[in-house]
């Protein structure tokens, strides 16, 4: 079976593994608004970034990488909160904070490419005009 793009992404597959890893460490939270929140947002990630990798243009991946970025916010700031209320260890959330900020970097690289503001780096040749 045919590996869709995004399947070859770092950024997709550890944004797939920080998810799994807030859905097993969240199974048993018995505040469920709290609960289906950080779930929403962890699985936003990964999803926004497949959606953006399968678009056809550039700027259609860039705009759905912009939503995974932010959702990658929006899951730090849901780890710190259930820090603090007591829904999760400290080590454990700010293992999965450092992953997640590791992630929106990745995303903001990703998109600053896909926006064509950084150049690839050139072949593995040397160019040398032709002189007239």
């Amino acid at each position: 079976m045919r590996q869709l793009d995004f399947e070859r992404l770092e950024v997709w597959k550890r944004s797939c593994r920080l998810s799994s890893s807030i859905y097993k460490t969240f199974d048993a939270c018995k505040n469920y608004g709290y609960k289906d929140q950080i779930m929403r947002s962890a699985l936003s990630v990964a999803s926004n970034i497949a959606e953006g990798e399968e678009r056809e243009t550039p700027a259609e991946s860039a705009r759905f990488f912009y939503i995974a970025k932010g959702s990658a916010g929006e899951l730090i700031t849901q780890i710190y909160i259930g820090i603090e209320a007591g829904f999760i260890d400290k080590q454990t959330g700010m293992d999965f904070v450092q992953e997640a900020k590791e992630i929106a970097a990745m995303l903001a690289a990703l998109i600053k490419r896909r926006k064509g503001m950084v150049r690839e780096e050139a072949g593995g040749y040397n160019y040398q005009a032709v002189s007239d």
